[in-house]
């Protein structure tokens, strides 16, 4: 199952050697960016002539451009720190515009009879969203949190698959403790909490009441409510770190998988480095996963939480199932960390602005815009009804759980397995690397599998995690709250098209005749007999 991430790549020296299609968290299109292995910028001339080797060698297997080959999406990337302020606007109480949070029906056509005052009007919106040091505050003592639980947390010692620079990067399996230890510390430190007022609580909070006296606990709402200053503050966190990020990789690498383009541009929004750490920690494991996720998972009870007590004590079923659902999700995708630490997302894409900000701005900007959005417009849904997104919401997360699971088991078996009750179809892909260090040849396998969910598309589980999308969008009731709650769904859309495009890519470069093969055994790549 995927867990999206927001990153705008696609190319990479340093690779894992045994890369291969996998269902990773999602990522906005490519915007692909040539790299070395030198540890300074090089020409022009020299990057293009490494990557040609790169590629010649088998230990790239993505052909494509630079940012500039696809200029809306180098637009995309410009625009994305002012649209995220913007969609904390749209739904931080009473900033909230009925123009912005119906853009196809009262947006658009205003805009049109009155460009220059749509504009004025716009970047006023957005840029009203400031940093404020409540926000900053939270902000960083939800990350000093998540800290203290990356060293602290027991697990056992794993690892990510091994680099073209001979590079193992390990890692503490402690993600399903991280969840279940946060979760609960953001609950009991709250309101709702041990320290609360809730008089039902008080027999316990005796037993603990020096430290009741002392500490001050928070509104459980806290995430709604600090929201657009949070994401503010998050916005110039994630530039900084991002440009800290690009000098490290150049000057301060932490493994051999590193190098500049030769453009700075591209170095900022690529990265310069793909396994970064700082004293012992790794980068991009704690942002994408024990920052990102975790604010996306509570983000969703706490917008539900401050919208129960806004209107009155009334539950609003579809922002309750949504949350429900959602958190549901990503408890499966701390099950499943050490599986997206082998994904594409982690072995491929360099720790740069296109997803590092990404996890750090657009997942809590977009991701959680549909279930923010019902706080101030409540969906209105039944019981009934919403209940029956949620189930559809769930059979959508549990198959694609499933498909990934199916597809688990038949790599750690070496296919030795039955699928849907039967011994798998499969195609046995031959591949070569070359080690950069000896110029040695070493010929590699790779099992492609066509049966049960794989047999039906290349990609079918991106249809079950759409399913669940869809589902939670419609929870917000586009029909009485408009357009604006489908943002995510439809962004989602548009990107697992273009990472199976992607995926169909790299494998015919890196398999060669045996993709074709495969593609001819499952010809369709995420809707079977449609797409």
């Amino acid at each position: 199952m995927s867990t999206h991430k927001y990153n705008l790549r696609n190319r990479n020296k340093g690779t894992a050697k045994e890369s291969s299609s996998t269902s990773t968290p999602a990522s906005p299109p490519p915007t692909p960016a040539k790299t070395n292995g030198s540890s300074k910028p090089t020409t022009s001339n020299s990057t293009q002539a490494k990557d040609d080797a790169d590629y010649n060698s088998g230990t790239n297997w993505v052909h494509s451009g630079g940012i500039e080959a696809n200029p809306y999406l180098f637009a995309l990337v410009v625009l994305s720190p002012f649209l995220s302020l913007l969609l904390a606007y749209a739904t931080s109480g009473s900033l909230a515009h009925r123009l912005i949070t119906h853009p196809l029906t009262e947006m658009i056509p205003t805009c049109l009879s009155d460009i220059p005052t749509c504009l004025f009007s716009t970047l006023s919106a957005g840029s009203s969203v400031l940093p404020t040091w409540n926000g900053a505050r939270f902000i960083l003592s939800f990350m000093a949190v998540a800290l203290v639980l990356e060293r602290v947390l027991p697990g056992k010692i794993d690892h990510g698959p091994e680099t073209a620079t001979g590079h193992i990067p390990k890692y503490v399996d402690n993600a399903v403790a991280h969840c279940i230890v946060f979760s609960l510390l953001f609950f009991l430190g709250s309101n709702i909490g041990v320290c609360g007022k809730d008089e039902a609580l008080l027999p316990f909070v005796e037993k603990i009441e020096v430290v009741c006296n002392i500490y001050e606990p928070y509104d459980f709402g806290i995430i709604y409510d600090r929201f657009p200053e949070a994401l503010a503050f998050l916005n110039i966190f994630g530039i900084v770190f991002c440009i800290f990020l690009m000098f490290k990789g150049i000057y301060f690498p932490s493994t051999q998988d590193n190098g500049s383009s030769g453009s700075w541009v591209k170095d900022y929004l690529w990265g310069t480095e793909l396994y970064p750490r700082v004293f012992g920690l790794d980068l991009k494991r704690f942002i994408n996963c024990r920052f990102s996720m975790t604010f996306w998972q509570l983000a969703g009870v706490s917008f539900c939480y401050r919208s129960y007590v806004l209107h009155g004590n009334v539950l609003d079923w579809g922002l309750f199932f949504a949350a429900l659902s959602q958190y549901i999700y990503l408890v499966k995708f701390f099950v499943w960390e050490m599986g997206y630490m082998r994904s594409i997302d982690i072995i491929v894409d360099r720790a740069g602005y296109e997803i590092q900000w990404g996890c750090l701005v657009w997942v809590p900007a977009v991701y959680t815009l549909h279930s923010r959005f019902c706080v101030q417009h409540p969906s209105g849904l039944s019981f009934p009804v919403a209940g029956a997104l949620f189930v559809l919401s769930m059979l959508g997360v549990l198959l694609n759980y499933a498909a990934d699971r199916e597809r688990d088991v038949f790599r750690a078996s070496q296919g030795k397995c039955l699928v849907w009750g039967s011994k798998p179809r499969y195609i046995t892909a031959k591949y070569t690397i070359v080690d950069r260090k000896t110029g040695k040849a070493t010929e590699k396998t790779s099992l492609l599998l066509a049966s049960g969910f794989w047999g039906m598309a290349r990609h079918f589980q991106y249809f079950f995690e759409l399913t669940a999308a869809y589902s939670w969008c419609f929870l917000a009731n586009p029909l009485k709250n408009g357009s604006l709650v489908m943002f995510y769904a439809v962004f989602l859309t548009l990107l697992l098209v273009d990472r199976a495009k992607r995926d169909t890519d790299k494998c015919r470069l890196k398999y060669g005749k045996y993709y074709e093969e495969y593609c001819d055994l499952v010809p369709y790549k995420i809707v079977p007999g449609i797409f």
